[in-house]
């Protein structure tokens, strides 16, 4: 079995996490049950799954959780661009966001090919 803390995707989707915990901070108390909370359960599905699938015991059971945590990537990707145009965050950390979602989103694909290559 793998610790899936030894996963450097996990590593960074763990703090691309927190990363957007700490900016939903600032959004408008009305979207507390709106979209903070979409974004926030988006961007731990990352990590969560990645922990999931680790635990599964097959490559092929690992790969569908890959696959699930590059579609909560694809989400919290959609979600952080919605906060931009909404103005609840900043150009600047938006494109440092971003870019930390593109380079996780890399990592899920090169993942992904990996364990169906070894299936």
């Amino acid at each position: 079995m793998q610790d899936f803390r030894k996963l450097n995707v996990w590593e960074k989707a763990h703090n691309l996490s927190l990363d957007i915990y700490r900016m939903t901070k600032n959004f408008p108390n009305e979207e507390l049950y709106g979209l903070t909370s979409q974004l926030r359960r988006a961007v731990i599905s990352i990590p969560t799954n990645l922990a999931e699938g680790v635990g599964r015991g097959t490559d092929l059971d690992f790969a569908r959780f890959v696959q699930i945590a590059m579609g909560s990537a694809c989400e919290t990707e959609y979600l952080l661009l919605l906060s931009l145009d909404l103005k609840y965050c900043d150009k600047e950390n938006y494109e440092i966001l971003q870019k930390e979602v593109i380079l996780v989103k890399k990592m899920l694909s090169s993942l992904l090919k990996k364990l169906r290559a070894d299936s």
